[in-house]
């Protein structure tokens, strides 16, 4: 979690926002169910991303409609800060190897410092219906 952020994220307003993203979307992540996956979401999205400029502006930080219920792929596909490192299964039911991984230093936050933040927990896989 980034530092400017720590305190947003401990709020009522941001839990009370948080608990309501994850009603609207049934626990479910939301971009998986619009391929036909259902997969228990397991993080709240801004869409617009919280930034120390925008941080205070409630239009962006706790409006529904700018927060999304995803699972844990789907936000790393967002942000791009872990590649699959488990074998898949393609669209005809053929085992695929994981992703290559990104070699140090190429990656879209190559030179960034990282930040300590809670890890979410993995729930369940997803199915299709």
């Amino acid at each position: 979690m980034k530092e400017y952020a720590r305190e947003f994220y401990q709020s009522a307003a941001w839990k009370r926002a948080r608990q309501q993203a994850i009603k609207n979307a049934n626990g479910l992540c939301e971009r998986c169910i619009r391929t036909g996956i259902y997969r228990a979401g397991a993080i709240v999205h801004h869409r617009i991303h919280i930034t120390p400029k925008n941080i205070n502006n409630p239009y962006i930080t706790l409006d529904v409609n700018n927060l999304e219920y995803v699972c844990e792929d789907c936000h790393n596909k967002e942000h791009s800060t872990k590649q699959h490192k488990r074998y898949g299964f393609d669209q005809n039911g053929n085992l695929t190897p994981p992703a290559p991984a990104t070699p140090p230093g190429t990656g879209k936050f190559s030179g960034k410092k990282r930040t300590g933040g809670e890890r979410s927990k993995k729930r369940y896989g997803g199915a299709h219906i």
